[in-house]
């Protein structure tokens, strides 16, 4: 197991109160992808009158005590034995209102976990209820029930799966009740519910990890003993163990255009793991596949069913199973009445998607989890399915759309928001602003430098400011061919395809034409003219995928350029020319890209006299030109900044506000390409 926070340091001795108690034990199993998924999971402990219980959709891995709701143990107790409509659906609306009400504090907005009154029902202190794959392989098991007696005996109580919510409890309140009888009127320390998880119960927060640790070796020893073959059964061989890259370059920005939803296009992820790969090259992986659904998280998070593609031929034409896919899914989604968030195609791998990062992210991981139940549950007799009925009531249950909602995070609004967003040389300077910009309106960044560490450490942030997944780093040479198109490819990997490219990455080596070495002239070409072509070279086939499948998708391909581009620069000539030349391949890109619906434009600054290209002590512009003597009669830097800003009528450098004004633009406007757009605050008019 694999819980980020150590047991062994944990000073259970100094830890007085009975919340921080639990806090810790949440976050112990919450930050342990093996039990805990996409913030599923919950917890709670008890006082005499009191229960403190997860709050609906929060992640058990970070939780805090404000994450945990308290509720009145009395009020909740009387929950389980009132009235309600007989349909299941409004019953749980009246159950959810009347947890409400139990609250201690009226004024918060949290919600109690749907499993409240199941932990009142229980006697002891601490339960912690999780979801381990290892646990479920057996809960999700033909003969699971009649094993987890024979490994755990009486101290374990079985519950055969029902409705989530207030049924379960009812029927969880009844099981122990005549547990109690033939045990001295105690409770069962390990609780086993089919098709759902484990739930842990003890009085003191050691107790706890014991118990789990006694459950995981004890099925881990029965399984290694068996010997039991994969559910999946045979492989076939002629699908090859790893798809090639120009399928899921294809395929996953196809995807995009098939499931965009009102113009709001979805996030795609895919996954080629062995587990994955193995699943969908077996024999029984379709079978199992459209078999159902194991678990409620399954459900809310991946809903009821996959769509899976088989394929004619392991070499089957890209067209035509992308064709197949798209005739496929309208058949799905008129039966479903919504997309399918799992995509298996045969032999090539796992799409998920998702109307955000983190949503297309969840449903890879608990499908993922999924597959690993469906393979161990071959020890226990085989899989065991929820039916349709059970299923059904899940994916319609507000209490699990609630959820759903709250552990997607919010849904960012903005002038770009939802789009996928590359922006080379991303670091520091003006690709640093572009890429926060950008992200502040809702796109998604992918933040592409040489320096890896100075790219994440931006991402990081953006992150934590604007919600997991907004961020992508990547280490990418924009000189280097096979660096630049591994680079697209993780890209596609992780977000299905590219909206908006962004070419920043230049560099300056400025100096007079009669002493510039070669090398340095060459240096300075590579990085701002070849580096541009390299990019939309890779670039411009991904987007060109998308709208190959839908033709009114637009996306836009956007070269920071210079001033520089559009004049001479005196003792500047390599970039002056690198810039030149970049205009001339922005114009001739628009021309033969204006068919694939990619926008070509580029945006021709004027001086960023508060970035590191200017500022940078040891390598900036202000020194490189004052070595050089190329501002007469200056003496500091200070000199050589005001020569340049009384240049300008405006009086100041360009900013990156300024070149964002463009950029977004430029994205907004749907009748302009090949343009090279100045803004240089009136220091050139063209």
């Amino acid at each position: 197991m694999a819980s980020k926070y150590n047991w062994e340091e944990i000073d259970w001795k100094n830890i007085k109160d009975d919340l921080d108690r639990i806090v810790v034990l949440s976050r112990y199993y919450g930050s342990d992808p093996d039990f805990v998924l996409a913030g599923g999971g919950n917890t709670s402990v008890k006082t005499d009158d009191t229960l403190n219980i997860k709050s609906s959709g929060v992640s058990l891995g970070d939780i805090t005590k404000e994450g945990f709701v308290a509720l009145s143990r009395e009020k909740v107790r009387k929950i389980l034995i009132g009235s309600y409509d007989k349909d299941p659906l409004k019953r749980e609306e009246q159950v959810k209102e009347k947890l409400l009400s139990a609250k201690t504090n009226k004024e918060s907005s949290a919600r109690p976990s749907v499993e409240t009154m199941l932990h009142e029902s229980i006697k002891y202190k601490f339960i912690v209820h999780t979801h381990p794959y290892l646990i479920n392989s057996l809960t999700c098991a033909q003969n699971g029930k009649a094993i987890a007696k024979e490994l755990f005996g009486d101290s374990m109580l079985w519950i055969d799966y029902t409705d989530p919510g207030y049924t379960l409890a009812k029927k969880v309140q009844n099981a122990l009740v005549q547990y109690r009888v033939s045990h001295s009127d105690t409770d069962p320390e390990i609780i086993l519910i089919q098709n759902h998880g484990l739930f842990i119960n003890a009085n003191d927060a050691e107790t706890i990890k014991v118990l789990t640790d006694q459950v995981v070796c004890t099925i881990m020893n029965y399984i290694s003993n068996k010997d039991s073959k994969s559910s999946f059964g045979l492989r076939n061989k002629n699908f090859p163990e790893i798809p090639t890259t120009n399928k899921i370059n294809e395929i996953s920005p196809a995807l995009r255009a098939i499931f965009t939803v009102d113009r709001n296009y979805p996030v795609v992820t895919y996954t080629d793991s062995s587990l994955i790969m193995d699943f969908v090259c077996s024999e029984n992986g379709e079978e199992l596949a459209n078999s159902g659904a194991f678990s409620p998280d399954q459900i809310v998070y991946c809903k009821r069913m996959p769509l899976w593609i088989s394929l004619k031929s392991a070499d089957e034409d890209i067209d035509s199973i992308i064709n197949r896919t798209k005739s496929l899914a309208e058949k799905f989604i008129k039966k479903y009445g919504y997309n399918p968030k799992v995509v298996l195609i045969q032999g090539i791998g796992m799409f998920c998607i998702g109307d955000s990062k983190r949503n297309a992210d969840n449903s890879k991981i608990v499908y993922e989890d999924t597959i690993k139940i469906m393979k161990w549950s071959s020890s226990f007799g085989g899989p065991h399915f929820m039916n349709d009925r059970q299923a059904k009531f899940i994916d319609e249950w507000e209490v699990e759309s609630y959820r759903r909602k709250i552990a997607s995070g919010s849904s960012s609004k903005g002038r770009v928001s939802g789009k996928i967003a590359v922006v080379t040389g991303a670091a520091q300077g003006f690709g640093e602003g572009i890429a926060k910009s950008l992200a502040s309106e809702g796109a998604y960044v992918i933040l592409a430098d040489l320096n890896l560490k100075g790219a994440q450490d931006v991402a990081d942030s953006m992150n934590m400011q604007y919600g997991v997944g907004t961020a992508f780093a990547v280490r990418v040479d924009v000189t280097d061919e096979i660096s630049l198109s591994s680079m697209i490819s993780d890209i596609v990997r992780e977000y299905g395809g590219i909206d908006v490219f962004i070419s920043n990455a230049g560099v300056v080596k400025s100096g007079s034409v009669k002493v510039m070495e070669l090398k340095d002239f060459e240096f300075v070409t590579k990085v701002n003219y070849v580096g541009y072509f390299l990019a939309v070279k890779h670039a411009s086939p991904i987007m060109s995928a998308q709208h190959k499948y839908d033709k009114s998708y637009l996306s836009d391909i956007i070269q920071i350029n210079s001033k520089s581009g559009l004049q001479g620069s005196n003792k500047n000539s390599a970039y002056a020319g690198s810039k030149f030349g970049g205009i001339g391949l922005t114009q001739s890109f628009a021309l033969e890209l204006v068919e694939d619906g990619i926008k070509v434009n580029s945006v021709c600054p004027g001086n960023f006299l508060d970035g590191p290209l200017w500022s940078d002590p040891e390598r900036g512009l202000f020194v490189q030109y004052l070595k050089a003597g190329k501002v007469p009669g200056a003496k500091t830097i200070e000199d050589i900044r005001r020569s340049y800003e009384s240049k300008v009528p405006m009086g100041r450098g360009c900013t990156v506000p300024d070149v964002m004004h463009t950029i977004y633009y430029l994205i907004d406007q749907p009748y302009e390409t090949g343009q090279a757009v100045t803004i240089t605050g009136g220091q050139l008019m063209r």
